[in-house]
């Protein structure tokens, strides 16, 4: 998993996934489908990027019981998608049945999907944190903290804010996987996202792999956007 750029492929049907990717046809591109597109489409969308030669992060957050994400998992591993994540607030024996399920779901000779952990989503902030989820400890210490009880549960990597990754690197280590969103160029719009950086700061803050959805997926110009996007990963940041 080279390429540090994913696509988030945020359509309700698999249409608009089929017009978007059109220019990209001679691309191998990293993408993602979140629950809109797959809870529309299911497990049909995997096959059918599979086919096209794109690598898949499946975001579906999952979170239940140990024995339900076990079997869940267990099932996604057969689509052989590349990602997978689950929700670190599940608790470690939550991502750890989490994992079991992947390993137990992988095809013989297939490496089962990476697996990280959704510490907080870029859409929370300081405030919402304390004053909606209760959680008394600092946005930092609490990423911090459900970071290290994904590593503790064996998995790759976490969902966090590219802002957070340093602290996490610190801690974890080089080889943990920080997994980005909340990207967008300088002169887009935030929509949702609080915790928002550029690509060449997440470049700079030592992320991973960023994730990347309306800059690119409702460009007037993909194709421009997704060359704009590797030449700022590149330290050619727009002024």
């Amino acid at each position: 998993m080279n390429d540090p750029f994913i696509v988030a492929l945020d359509f309700s049907s698999g249409k608009e996934v089929r017009t978007f990717l059109q220019p990209f046809s001679h691309t191998s591109l990293f993408v993602k489908v979140g629950m809109e597109l797959y809870y529309q489409e299911g497990p049909t969308i995997i096959h059918s990027l599979k086919e096209q030669g794109h690598r898949i992060f499946l975001d579906l957050k999952l979170h239940d019981i140990p024995n339900t994400v076990k079997r869940a998992m267990q099932g996604l591993a057969r689509l052989e998608v590349d990602l997978v994540n689950v929700h670190a607030a599940g608790g470690t024996r939550m991502m750890e049945a989490a994992l079991e399920g992947l390993e137990a779901g992988t095809p013989n000779g297939a490496r089962r999907p990476y697996c990280i952990a959704v510490t907080q989503l870029t859409s929370t902030s300081e405030q919402m944190l304390h004053n909606e989820l209760w959680i008394g400890r600092t946005m930092e210490e609490t990423v911090l903290h459900y970071a290290a009880l994904a590593k503790q549960s064996g998995l790759d990597g976490v969902v966090c804010s590219a802002k957070e990754v340093p602290l996490i690197r610190k801690h974890c280590g080089e080889a943990f996987l920080t997994v980005t969103p909340g990207i967008r160029f300088a002169d887009d719009e935030k929509n949702d996202q609080v915790r928002v950086v550029t690509p060449y700061e997440a470049k700079k803050l030592g992320a991973s792999f960023i994730v990347i959805g309306r800059s690119i997926t409702r460009a007037e110009n993909p194709i421009a956007a997704y060359e704009r996007l590797q030449q700022e990963w590149k330290g050619e940041e727009k002024k």
